[in-house]
């Protein structure tokens, strides 16, 4: 039971991240070394970078507000 609970609780937060655009680093760096070991691994600024632009748009893409 608690460990439903808990796993419960994992997915609302991962939810609630996803929903405020806080992107999961630790999931892609689990991504990265379970599916493409050896490949190069973005940063965590570099992650972040890159979601931010897939989410508001990149500079010069158009989108966003200024």
């Amino acid at each position: 039971m608690l460990d439903e609970l808990a796993k419960a609780g994992r997915y609302l937060g991962q939810s609630m991240r996803l929903m405020v655009g806080l992107p999961e680093y630790d999931t892609y760096v689990a991504h990265m070394e379970n599916t493409h070991p050896g490949e190069p691994m973005m940063s965590y600024d570099e992650f972040f970078r890159e979601r931010q632009a897939a989410r508001y748009g990149g500079a010069g893409k158009g989108g966003g507000c200024c």
